[in-house]
């Protein structure tokens, strides 16, 4: 092998796809934008969308409770919410969002509770939809706040102690740091995105240097120069490498800088800062990450190489890829589902073990064992493909498809 060929394939191919558009797009500019919006812009969204929520005073609807004057005249006193008359379609009021809770008053409620019998409320709610939340959550609290003074009440008319119906307490404390807590979550969404983006910043330059070179009818030229086609593969599979490589390494930088931009701006306006700006940017885990996205990056770069080369244009190479990025997809997310942790099963999935991996080493723990698993096996099935896309290579039937 000839280390020089490789090298004058690679040097040619890497310049003509710095100067595709769409190259540069998805190897520079998504992984510098992307994390800074999906933390800002998402997060400044959902904030405003939630204060706006919870500033919100909603209608709710009272069912029943003509008999009980004392209730309704209590919750009419509330200014958290704001009462309606009743109607017979209250469910399509809630299901349309004309009102965003009901509640049922049994009957012969204010009799039942002078006579310290117990009753049952009802709360209608849109389950899912926030507004309709915060709704149910206000008239629930004013309910449990009436139940609490109403046992009080009962219980100092028997000259009998609270503490009876609180025999002993039971408290809850988190043991474990609030960076390690809120990295755990942070953790699973930055290993998503940085394999995602990955995968884009291989996918144009794997589809223009195969697909693209058919559709410019530059593939037979390429092929009869006095290079190998061995020599040939592997210089367009290093161009293809370098864009992976450079996409998740740009995404990671971007990652650690708007952490350190969110705890320097919005932790300096608050002392009392909310936990997740806690998050410490650790560059033993940055580069770690790194390490393990590099057989990632091959498995990509070859794979992506191998689909893209059947295709005879560069809009079929895109059909045949949707269906990969589909399946990356699929794979990559389970680090940001909750309860699914690292194991010698799932170390040896490709994708799910190196998503999986990213997450824990992001938190600050190393599962060394699980390392060293995920990363042979990883190295292994990175070597599989390339060797794939390399014999692939060697058909005039793939090449010339007709």
């Amino acid at each position: 092998m000839s280390l020089r060929n490789v090298g004058i394939v690679y040097r040619k191919e890497l310049l003509d796809s710095l100067r595709e558009r769409r190259t540069l797009i998805s190897m520079i500019v998504a992984p510098l934008l992307l994390m800074p919006m999906l933390t800002f812009g998402f997060g400044f969204a959902a904030y405003k969308l939630v204060s706006e929520a919870r500033r919100e005073v909603p209608r709710v609807m009272v069912l029943g409770g003509e008999d009980s004057p004392g209730i309704i005249a209590q919750l009419r006193a509330l200014n958290t919410i704001r009462l309606v008359p009743p109607r017979a379609d209250y469910v399509d009021q809630i299901a349309n969002k004309k009102i965003r809770a009901a509640v049922e008053i049994p009957k012969g409620f204010d009799a039942a509770m002078n006579r310290g019998q117990s009753t049952d409320v009802m709360v209608y709610v849109y389950e899912g939809d926030i507004r309709s939340s915060f709704a149910a959550q206000r008239v629930e609290r004013f309910f449990r706040d009436l139940r609490d003074r109403t046992v009080r009440a009962r219980l100092e008319t028997r000259n009998l102690s609270e503490s009876l119906l609180r025999p002993f307490g039971i408290t809850q404390k988190n043991v474990v740091p609030p960076e390690k807590v809120w990295g755990s979550i942070f953790g699973g969404v930055v290993a998503y995105m940085v394999i995602l983006l990955c995968l884009t910043g291989a996918m144009y330059p794997a589809m223009d240097l195969t697909a693209g070179e058919k559709e410019r009818g530059t593939m037979e030229t390429i092929l009869c120069s006095p290079v190998s086609r061995t020599h040939l593969v592997l210089g367009k599979f290093l161009t293809v490498l370098t864009a992976s490589l450079a996409t998740a390494a740009l995404s990671i930088f971007s990652m650690a800088m708007t952490i350190l931009g969110a705890k320097s701006t919005l932790g300096g306006l608050n002392p009392d800062s909310p936990t997740m700006l806690k998050v410490t940017v650790n560059p033993k885990a940055v580069v770690a990450v790194f390490v393990m996205i590099l057989p990632i990056a091959v498995i990509f770069s070859a794979g992506l190489l191998a689909i893209a080369l059947f295709a005879k244009s560069f809009r079929e190479a895109q059909t045949y890829i949707s269906p990969l990025t589909i399946l990356v997809v699929m794979l990559a997310v389970v680090s940001v589902l909750p309860g699914v942790e690292l194991n010698a099963r799932l170390a040896l999935l490709p994708i799910v073990n190196t998503s999986l991996v990213s997450k824990e080493i992001l938190t600050g723990t190393y599962h060394w064992n699980y390392i060293a698993l995920i990363f042979a096996s990883s190295c292994v099935y990175a070597a599989l493909a390339l060797g794939v896309a390399v014999k692939l290579f060697q058909r005039e039937d793939v090449l010339f498809r007709a």
